[in-house]
Order: structure tokens, then C-alpha cells, then sequence
């Protein structure tokens, strides 16, 4: 039985692969974006496709469309790019998300939020569970992002309690593959764009600092999965690969799979930024049968194929 879904952020990095996901499967989708950090190439195969509508609209403005389902993904997910206008940042979190919850409500359809392991800040847990309430600086560069997600898990478990609404909030470690922007700072694209150019590799501090890489077609299988779940399955649930890897070792990888003679070079380390990171996935695992498949050397081989073409058009 096909959906008519309507997918905010959906020409964004993991939004385009949702909407690949979603028409698949034989659904309608509506992507709606504001082409902030979203691009039209990301869906540029989707648009003659006749399931597939595109909104130029922006989420801090209400919504009128007759949907399914809502999955809300919009909002800015790098430094480079929430830090770039905070408060917009801020805005789209929380107001998209009040506006998003309100057309869920009136429509009296599922909901799900793409919220983030940000949410845990710099962890004094680890792993990190659900029930960890997370370590969070309410007045950093960084809080426009963490505390705007943040405010928007909160919103959903309210319109749960006060409107018995069908929310889904789902966790999303870092994730990366195809379509993955250029510039946005992050530490996958960076290193295989630096190893591309023949440029130095940069890492942050020692490079002894963890992060786990989750490929995005398995981050989409578990953000389907869970909006499939029954009406009492909420979450938050944590999606991500639990496979931990040092900077130092990331870089190592990508120097591998793209045989670049690129060197590295240490800088200063970044306010706030985690040591660590890495999902406990025990809920996604008995609640939504859901664990990652892909393994990094695959999902980075693809991911240098993508930059590889990126780089040369």
C-alpha cells in the first residue's frame, strides 16, 4: 500500500537518499527544501520522476500539504554551515519542528524527527544510550545545533503526551556516503577531498579522538524501519555503527582507498568538540531488527567514487 510522503530537507545529503528509498518502494514522495545546504543535483535524477514532487519552501513558515507521513530532516548538520547563521539555525530546529508537529496533529499522521547524537554533547558516557541525558554547552558556537535538537525532541514528546501524536524520534550518528557536501567541514568529506587535491590531511589535536561512521543507506533502512514501528514505539532511538575509529585511522583509510601521497598535519583542537562518539544500538537492535551492514572500506569506496566525480565536473 503506497504513502504519500512528504520529506522535509529532502534535497539534502540524507534526505535524497530517503526520497530514493521511498519511491522505491512504490511510494509518493514531496521533498520539500529551502536549498540552504540542500541541492537541486542531489535529486536532479529524482525530478522526471512522476511519484516525485519538489517544494522550494522553508520550514520556519507554515505548511499546507494532505500527507501519510512526515519525515522532518530539515536543518543544517555541520559546523561550517549551522554556525554560519546560528539563530536561523535555532529557528529551523524549533519552529520547523512546532510547524511540522502542527500539520502532523491537524492531519493526524505519523511523524518523525531526525534528531542527533549531538544531543549527548561532549559524552561523560560511553557508549551512549537513550536514557543518557548528555553533556551539552547551552552557550557555545556549537549549541545553536545541539540545543535547537534538543528543543525539538523535547516539542515531540509533548504533542505525544498533550495530542497522543505519532511521533518517532530517531538519533543519527555520523553518517556519510554520496552526496555528502564538499565543504561541509566534516571529517569524512574533508579527508578524501584533502586526499583528492594532493592536499595535506588536517587533523584536529593528537587525531586519537573517536568517532563511529554509519553508511547512509543503512541510516535509511533503520529511519524507515522505524517509522513503520507500531503507534506505542516513540524512541528515541540511537542509529548508528557502533565500529569505533581514531582520526589518525580514518585518515589512514582514505590515504589507502584513493592512493593519494597526501601528508598529514595536526591543528589545534575546536571548542567543544567531542572526544568521543559512539551509539549504543541494543533499542535499534530489538526494537526495529535494524544493525548497519555496510562496512567502512566499502561505504568510503563508494564515497571517494562520488567526490571522485564531484571533483572532476
Amino acid at each position: 500500500m503506497s504513502s504519500r510522503i512528504l520529506i522535509t530537507g529532502g534535497a539534502g545529503f540524507i534526505g535524497s537518499h530517503l526520497s530514493e528509498k521511498l519511491l522505491a518502494e512504490g511510494n509518493e514522495v514531496i521533498c520539500v527544501d529551502n536549498f540552504f545546504t540542500g541541492s537541486k543535483s542531489n535529486i536532479e535524477h529524482l525530478l522526471g520522476h512522476p511519484r516525485f514532487e519538489v517544494l522550494r519552501h522553508d520550514v520556519t513558515f507554515p505548511l499546507y500539504v494532505e500527507v501519510d507521513q512526515i519525515y522532518n530532516l530539515a536543518c543544517p548538520a555541520s559546523p561550517v554551515h549551522y554556525q554560519h547563521d546560528p539563530v536561523q539555525t535555532t529557528k529551523t530546529s524549533v519552529v520547523g519542528a512546532i510547524n511540522m508537529l502542527g500539520l502532523a496533529k491537524r492531519l493526524r499522521i505519523p511523524i518523525l524527527q531526525a534528531s542527533t547524537s549531538e544531543v549527548y554533547g561532549d559524552p561523560a558516557v560511553h557508549p551512549q544510550t537513550e536514557e543518557y541525558w548528555g553533556n551539552v554547552n547551552p552557550i557555545g558556537p556549537r549549541s545553536c545545533y545541539d540545543e535547537g535538537k534538543r528543543a525539538a525532541e523535547t516539542l515531540f514528546f509533548d504533542y505525544r503526551r498533550q495530542h497522543d501524536l505519532s511521533i518517532k524520534v530517531i538519533r543519527i550518528f555520523n553518517t556519510y556516503g554520496p552526496r555528502m557536501h564538499p565543504n561541509d567541514g566534516r571529517v569524512v568529506s574533508n579527508f578524501i577531498v584533502q586526499a583528492l587535491r594532493g592536499e595535506p590531511i588536517t587533523i584536529y589535536g593528537d587525531g586519537s579522538q573517536t568517532r563511529s561512521f554509519c553508511y547512509v543507506d543503512d541510516l535509511v533502512d533503520g529511519m524507515v524501519r522505524l517509522m513503520n514501528t507500531p503507534h506505542e514505539v516513540t524512541g528515541p532511538i540511537n542509529v548508528g555503527n557502533p565500529g569505533e575509529f581514531t582520526m589518525l585511522e580514518l585518515a589512514q583509510a582514505v590515504l589507502e582507498i584513493t592512493g593519494s601521497s597526501s601528508s598529514i598535519e595536526h591543528r589545534p583542537l575546536p571548542q567543544d568538540d567531542p572526544k568521543q562518539r559512539q551509539p549504543d544500538i541494543s533499542r535499534a537492535r530489538s526494537e526495529l531488527g535494524w544493525e548497519p551492514t555496510v562496512a567502512l572500506a566499502a561505504g568510503l569506496q563508494s564515497t571517494v567514487d562520488y567526490f571522485r566525480r564531484v571533483l572532476t565536473e
